[in-house]
Protein backbone atom coordinates (compact mmCIF):
# COMPACT_ATOMS: atom_id res chain seq x y z
CA UNK A 1 0.00 0.00 0.00
CA UNK A 2 1.22 3.47 -0.93
CA UNK A 3 -0.24 6.77 0.24
CA UNK A 4 0.02 10.42 -0.64
CA UNK A 5 -1.82 13.72 -0.63
CA UNK A 6 -3.36 14.94 -3.88
CA UNK A 7 -4.78 18.33 -4.75
CA UNK A 8 -8.44 18.15 -5.81
CA UNK A 9 -10.06 21.42 -6.83
CA UNK A 10 -7.46 23.25 -4.74
CA UNK A 11 -7.99 21.18 -1.57
CA UNK A 12 -5.83 18.43 -0.02
CA UNK A 13 -7.11 14.84 -0.06
CA UNK A 14 -5.34 11.79 1.34
CA UNK A 15 -5.28 8.78 -0.98
CA UNK A 16 -4.15 5.18 -0.50
CA UNK A 17 -3.32 2.93 -3.44
CA UNK A 18 -2.67 -0.75 -4.03
CA UNK A 19 -1.41 -2.46 -7.18
CA UNK A 20 0.23 -1.27 -10.37
CA UNK A 21 -0.72 1.96 -12.11
CA UNK A 22 -0.67 -0.08 -15.33
CA UNK A 23 -3.78 -1.95 -14.18
CA UNK A 24 -7.31 -0.62 -14.80
CA UNK A 25 -8.18 1.90 -12.05
CA UNK A 26 -10.73 0.98 -9.39
CA UNK A 27 -11.93 3.89 -7.26
CA UNK A 28 -12.96 2.59 -3.81
CA UNK A 29 -15.31 4.84 -1.79
CA UNK A 30 -15.79 4.18 1.92
CA UNK A 31 -18.81 4.91 4.09
CA UNK A 32 -19.59 6.00 7.65
CA UNK A 33 -17.83 5.82 10.08
CA UNK A 34 -14.84 4.49 8.12
CA UNK A 35 -12.08 6.09 6.04
CA UNK A 36 -9.91 5.09 3.06
CA UNK A 37 -7.95 2.57 5.12
CA UNK A 38 -11.14 0.53 5.51
CA UNK A 39 -10.38 -1.06 2.14
CA UNK A 40 -7.17 -2.66 3.42
CA UNK A 41 -8.91 -6.05 3.78
CA UNK A 42 -10.32 -6.17 0.25
CA UNK A 43 -7.79 -4.23 -1.85
CA UNK A 44 -4.99 -6.85 -1.61
CA UNK A 45 -7.33 -9.41 -3.20
CA UNK A 46 -8.00 -7.03 -6.10
CA UNK A 47 -4.57 -5.47 -6.59
CA UNK A 48 -3.32 -8.05 -9.10
CA UNK A 49 -6.04 -7.00 -11.53
CA UNK A 50 -6.75 -3.39 -10.55
CA UNK A 51 -4.99 -0.22 -9.54
CA UNK A 52 -6.99 0.33 -6.34
CA UNK A 53 -7.44 3.96 -5.28
CA UNK A 54 -9.03 4.63 -1.87
CA UNK A 55 -9.35 8.28 -0.82
CA UNK A 56 -10.35 9.61 2.55
CA UNK A 57 -13.45 11.41 1.31
CA UNK A 58 -14.30 14.99 2.22
CA UNK A 59 -14.60 15.37 5.99
CA UNK A 60 -12.95 12.03 6.75
CA UNK A 61 -9.48 10.97 7.87
CA UNK A 62 -6.70 13.22 6.67
CA UNK A 63 -8.61 14.88 3.84
CA UNK A 64 -10.07 18.36 3.69
CA UNK A 65 -12.86 18.85 6.25
CA UNK A 66 -14.56 22.24 5.80
CA UNK A 67 -17.02 23.59 8.33
CA UNK A 68 -20.68 23.92 7.43
CA UNK A 69 -23.38 21.46 6.39
CA UNK A 70 -23.65 23.17 3.00
CA UNK A 71 -20.21 21.82 2.07
CA UNK A 72 -21.41 18.20 2.19
CA UNK A 73 -24.15 18.06 -0.42
CA UNK A 74 -23.87 15.28 -2.96
CA UNK A 75 -22.84 17.68 -5.72
CA UNK A 76 -19.70 18.63 -3.74
CA UNK A 77 -18.88 15.02 -2.87
CA UNK A 78 -19.25 13.92 -6.50
CA UNK A 79 -17.16 16.87 -7.71
CA UNK A 80 -14.31 15.78 -5.42
CA UNK A 81 -14.23 12.29 -6.87
CA UNK A 82 -14.68 13.52 -10.43
CA UNK A 83 -11.55 15.62 -9.90
CA UNK A 84 -9.71 12.54 -8.64
CA UNK A 85 -10.84 10.51 -11.66
CA UNK A 86 -9.49 13.27 -13.92
CA UNK A 87 -5.99 12.35 -12.68
CA UNK A 88 -6.48 8.72 -13.79
CA UNK A 89 -7.03 6.79 -16.99
CA UNK A 90 -10.77 7.25 -17.34
CA UNK A 91 -13.40 5.94 -17.52
CA UNK A 92 -12.79 4.04 -14.28
CA UNK A 93 -14.44 1.25 -12.33
CA UNK A 94 -16.08 2.55 -9.15
CA UNK A 95 -16.79 0.57 -5.96
CA UNK A 96 -18.83 2.18 -3.19
CA UNK A 97 -19.98 0.99 0.23
CA UNK A 98 -22.56 2.62 2.52
CA UNK A 99 -22.31 6.43 2.03
CA UNK A 100 -19.56 5.79 -0.50
CA UNK A 101 -22.23 4.08 -2.60
CA UNK A 102 -24.18 7.35 -2.70
CA UNK A 103 -21.18 9.10 -4.24
CA UNK A 104 -20.61 6.16 -6.57
CA UNK A 105 -24.23 6.35 -7.76
CA UNK A 106 -23.87 10.11 -8.14
CA UNK A 107 -20.85 9.64 -10.39
CA UNK A 108 -22.65 7.01 -12.48
CA UNK A 109 -25.83 9.09 -12.80
CA UNK A 110 -24.43 12.60 -13.27
CA UNK A 111 -20.88 12.03 -14.56
CA UNK A 112 -21.54 8.84 -16.49
CA UNK A 113 -18.74 9.45 -18.97
CA UNK A 114 -16.27 8.92 -16.11
CA UNK A 115 -17.58 5.52 -15.00
CA UNK A 116 -17.01 2.29 -16.92
CA UNK A 117 -18.58 -0.11 -14.40
CA UNK A 118 -20.30 0.45 -11.05
CA UNK A 119 -19.97 -1.90 -8.08
CA UNK A 120 -21.93 -1.27 -4.89
CA UNK A 121 -21.55 -3.25 -1.67
CA UNK A 122 -24.47 -2.80 0.73
CA UNK A 123 -25.31 0.66 -0.46
CA UNK A 124 -28.46 2.22 -1.88
CA UNK A 125 -29.67 4.20 -4.87
CA UNK A 126 -31.51 7.33 -3.65
CA UNK A 127 -34.87 6.61 -5.28
CA UNK A 128 -35.64 3.12 -3.93
CA UNK A 129 -34.14 4.11 -0.58
CA UNK A 130 -36.28 7.23 -0.23
CA UNK A 131 -39.34 5.19 -1.13
CA UNK A 132 -38.50 2.70 1.63
CA UNK A 133 -37.70 5.45 4.17
CA UNK A 134 -41.07 7.07 3.53
CA UNK A 135 -43.12 3.86 3.69
CA UNK A 136 -43.19 3.66 7.49
CA UNK A 137 -42.27 -0.03 7.44
CA UNK A 138 -39.18 -2.06 8.36
CA UNK A 139 -36.61 0.16 6.62
CA UNK A 140 -38.16 3.23 8.22
CA UNK A 141 -37.76 1.64 11.66
CA UNK A 142 -34.20 0.53 10.89
CA UNK A 143 -33.22 4.05 9.78
CA UNK A 144 -34.43 6.07 12.77
CA UNK A 145 -30.78 6.45 13.78
CA UNK A 146 -30.36 8.90 10.89
CA UNK A 147 -32.34 11.54 12.76
CA UNK A 148 -30.18 11.02 15.85
CA UNK A 149 -27.00 11.43 13.82
CA UNK A 150 -28.33 14.66 12.35
CA UNK A 151 -28.78 16.25 15.79
CA UNK A 152 -26.57 19.32 16.45
CA UNK A 153 -24.98 17.69 19.50
CA UNK A 154 -24.41 14.28 17.89
CA UNK A 155 -20.62 14.68 17.58
CA UNK A 156 -20.24 15.62 21.22
CA UNK A 157 -22.38 12.70 22.36
CA UNK A 158 -20.66 10.13 20.13
CA UNK A 159 -17.17 11.24 21.16
CA UNK A 160 -17.76 10.90 24.91
CA UNK A 161 -15.70 8.34 26.83
CA UNK A 162 -13.19 7.85 24.01
CA UNK A 163 -15.92 7.42 21.36
CA UNK A 164 -17.66 4.60 23.23
CA UNK A 165 -21.08 5.50 21.80
CA UNK A 166 -19.77 5.67 18.25
CA UNK A 167 -18.05 2.31 18.74
CA UNK A 168 -21.34 0.86 20.02
CA UNK A 169 -23.11 2.24 16.94
CA UNK A 170 -20.40 0.68 14.76
CA UNK A 171 -20.73 -2.72 16.41
CA UNK A 172 -24.50 -2.81 16.96
CA UNK A 173 -26.12 -6.00 15.68
CA UNK A 174 -23.30 -6.84 13.29
CA UNK A 175 -20.75 -9.62 13.14
CA UNK A 176 -17.62 -7.68 13.93
CA UNK A 177 -15.02 -10.32 14.72
CA UNK A 178 -12.81 -8.48 12.25
CA UNK A 179 -12.94 -5.30 14.35
CA UNK A 180 -10.08 -6.02 16.75
CA UNK A 181 -8.95 -3.63 19.46
CA UNK A 182 -5.84 -2.77 17.41
CA UNK A 183 -8.08 -1.79 14.54
CA UNK A 184 -10.39 0.16 16.83
CA UNK A 185 -7.38 2.23 17.92
CA UNK A 186 -6.88 3.25 14.28
CA UNK A 187 -10.54 4.19 13.90
CA UNK A 188 -10.50 6.25 17.09
CA UNK A 189 -7.36 8.04 15.88
CA UNK A 190 -9.16 9.01 12.67
CA UNK A 191 -12.34 10.10 14.48
CA UNK A 192 -10.30 12.21 16.91
CA UNK A 193 -8.79 14.46 14.25
CA UNK A 194 -10.01 18.04 14.88
CA UNK A 195 -13.47 18.64 13.45
CA UNK A 196 -13.65 15.29 11.72
CA UNK A 197 -16.57 13.66 13.51
CA UNK A 198 -18.84 16.66 13.01
CA UNK A 199 -17.77 16.78 9.36
CA UNK A 200 -18.57 13.09 8.95
CA UNK A 201 -22.04 13.66 10.42
CA UNK A 202 -22.60 16.54 8.01
CA UNK A 203 -23.04 13.93 5.27
CA UNK A 204 -26.25 12.91 7.04
CA UNK A 205 -27.34 16.50 7.69
CA UNK A 206 -26.80 17.62 4.10
CA UNK A 207 -28.75 14.72 2.62
CA UNK A 208 -32.29 15.58 1.44
CA UNK A 209 -33.55 12.10 2.38
CA UNK A 210 -36.67 12.21 4.54
CA UNK A 211 -37.11 9.56 7.23
CA UNK A 212 -40.76 8.95 8.16
CA UNK A 213 -41.93 7.89 11.60
CA UNK A 214 -42.48 4.14 12.05
CA UNK A 215 -46.01 3.16 11.14
CA UNK A 216 -46.73 6.60 9.68
CA UNK A 217 -46.02 6.67 5.93
CA UNK A 218 -45.00 10.03 4.54
CA UNK A 219 -47.00 10.56 1.37
CA UNK A 220 -46.02 14.10 0.39
CA UNK A 221 -42.53 13.27 -0.90
CA UNK A 222 -42.13 14.09 -4.62
CA UNK A 223 -41.43 11.15 -6.89
CA UNK A 224 -37.79 11.23 -7.98
CA UNK A 225 -37.40 11.48 -11.77
CA UNK A 226 -36.43 8.14 -13.34
CA UNK A 227 -34.79 9.73 -16.38
CA UNK A 228 -32.47 11.89 -14.23
CA UNK A 229 -31.34 9.05 -11.97
CA UNK A 230 -30.39 6.40 -14.50
CA UNK A 231 -27.27 4.25 -14.14
CA UNK A 232 -26.28 3.62 -17.77
CA UNK A 233 -23.21 1.46 -17.15
CA UNK A 234 -23.08 -2.21 -16.08
CA UNK A 235 -23.84 -2.39 -12.35
CA UNK A 236 -23.03 -5.09 -9.78
CA UNK A 237 -24.83 -5.00 -6.43
CA UNK A 238 -23.12 -7.11 -3.75
CA UNK A 239 -25.22 -7.76 -0.67
CA UNK A 240 -24.70 -9.11 2.82
CA UNK A 241 -28.13 -10.51 3.69
CA UNK A 242 -27.62 -10.20 7.45
CA UNK A 243 -27.42 -6.39 7.29
CA UNK A 244 -29.79 -4.86 9.88
CA UNK A 245 -29.21 -1.25 8.78
CA UNK A 246 -30.03 -1.62 5.09
CA UNK A 247 -32.83 -4.09 4.40
CA UNK A 248 -33.77 -5.74 1.08
CA UNK A 249 -36.69 -3.33 0.60
CA UNK A 250 -34.15 -0.49 0.29
CA UNK A 251 -33.20 -1.80 -3.17
CA UNK A 252 -36.64 -2.88 -4.44
CA UNK A 253 -37.19 -1.55 -7.94
CA UNK A 254 -33.53 -0.75 -8.53
CA UNK A 255 -33.74 -2.35 -11.98
CA UNK A 256 -35.91 0.59 -13.08
CA UNK A 257 -32.93 2.87 -12.56
CA UNK A 258 -30.17 0.38 -13.43
CA UNK A 259 -31.32 -1.78 -16.34
CA UNK A 260 -27.93 -3.50 -16.62
CA UNK A 261 -27.97 -4.74 -13.01
CA UNK A 262 -26.54 -7.95 -11.55
CA UNK A 263 -27.39 -8.85 -7.93
CA UNK A 264 -25.13 -11.16 -5.91
CA UNK A 265 -25.51 -12.17 -2.25
CA UNK A 266 -22.42 -12.92 -0.16
CA UNK A 267 -23.48 -15.64 2.32
CA UNK A 268 -22.74 -15.22 6.00
CA UNK A 269 -22.12 -11.46 5.80
CA UNK A 270 -23.85 -8.27 6.88
CA UNK A 271 -23.21 -4.56 6.31
CA UNK A 272 -19.44 -5.05 6.65
CA UNK A 273 -19.07 -7.75 3.98
CA UNK A 274 -15.87 -6.21 2.58
CA UNK A 275 -14.21 -6.89 5.95
CA UNK A 276 -15.88 -10.21 6.76
CA UNK A 277 -15.28 -12.11 3.51
CA UNK A 278 -13.04 -10.01 1.29
CA UNK A 279 -11.92 -13.05 -0.70
CA UNK A 280 -15.50 -13.92 -1.68
CA UNK A 281 -16.27 -10.29 -2.49
CA UNK A 282 -13.21 -10.14 -4.77
CA UNK A 283 -14.13 -13.43 -6.46
CA UNK A 284 -17.64 -12.21 -7.21
CA UNK A 285 -16.22 -9.04 -8.74
CA UNK A 286 -13.87 -11.07 -10.94
CA UNK A 287 -16.66 -13.47 -11.95
CA UNK A 288 -18.88 -10.55 -12.92
CA UNK A 289 -16.15 -8.95 -15.01
CA UNK A 290 -15.80 -12.18 -17.00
Amino acid sequence: MDSRFVDLNGRPFFVRTWGSEDNPPLLMLHGFPEYGGAWSDLAPFLADRFYCIAPDQRGYGQSWAPDGVENYTLSHLVADMAALISTLKSPVNVLGHDWGASVAYGLAMFRGQLVDRLIVANGVHPAPFQRALAAGKAQTRASQYINRLRAPDAAAALSEDNFSKLEHFFRHGMGLDWLTEDRMVKYRDEWARPGRLDAMLNWYRASPLVVAKPGKPQTDIPELPINRLQVPCPHLLLWGDEDIALLPESTEGLETFAPNLTRVSIPGTDHWLHHEKPDLVANEIFNWLK
